[in-house]
């Protein structure tokens, strides 16, 4: 597997993270081919996540090229002073905008305040009876963490009963499982669209966009093809 680099100077790279992929090595997983060992070998330099997109989210993804570029950046990420912006693919109608910030457990089930703002960019409903209504909703909308709990975007979403499309853990089985026999769903629909920090050396703003695979740009246009 070779990735696509989006950025890259001798301090950092950037790359457009395919979805089904995980970071690093765990040990809740089997999988034997990782991003980190995989981009290190592409580029023949050892490489720090900046920051972790679930296995399942594509996008922005950055790392540094020594351990202390790796904690300027993490500092950044921390103190919130570093853009995130996704896109995903929702079940349901929401508003054209809102913020959810409900509060979210962190490993030890202590709660943590966490936010995120979205904007709805489309929404359609479609013919498809995948539960005991014959149709079916579906939102397209902009989202940007204020934070950056453990799923937050995933959680957040499901808190409120818009579930992101094709996420397995907190999603709606029904409608992954429909979509996925009928349209050939393999992959969640959260993309980390884009990324923006200050360079830890130079200081100076650099604004990361990542493009959306096809499946992805396959199911924008099931929402937005006037036809459909």
């Amino acid at each position: 597997m070779v990735f696509e680099i989006i950025y890259e100077d001798d301090h950092l790279v950037a790359i457009n993270k395919p979805s089904g992929i995980m970071v690093h090595r765990t040990n809740i997983t089997e999988d034997k081919v990782f991003i980190l060992q995989l981009l290190r070998d592409q580029i023949s330099h050892h490489v720090y996540p900046a920051h972790r997109l679930d296995r399942g989210t594509s996008g922005v993804l950055l790392f540094a090229k020594s351990g202390e570029i790796a904690a300027h950046l993490g500092a950044q990420f921390r103190d919130q002073e570093i853009l995130k912006e996704y896109v995903a693919i929702i079940r349901g109608f929401v508003n054209d905008n809102g913020i959810i910030d409900s509060p979210l457990k962190d490993a030890h089930g202590a709660y943590q305040n966490a936010e995120t703002r979205f904007e709805r960019i489309h929404e359609k409903e479609v013919l498809f009876a995948v539960n005991r209504y014959p149709t079916s909703r579906y939102s397209y909308v902009k989202i940007k963490p204020l934070s950056g709990k453990y799923h937050q975007i995933r959680r957040h979403f499901a808190h409120i009963r818009h579930p992101i499309i094709g996420d397995k853990k907190h999603g709606d089985c029904k409608h992954n499982k429909y979509l996925s026999i009928h349209y050939g769903l393999g992959r969640m629909l959260l993309h980390a669209n884009e990324l923006q920090f200050k360079h830890p050396l130079t200081n100076c703003v650099i604004n990361l966009k990542a493009k959306m695979d096809d499946d992805f740009r396959r199911f924008i246009r099931l929402l937005t093809d006037s036809k459909n």
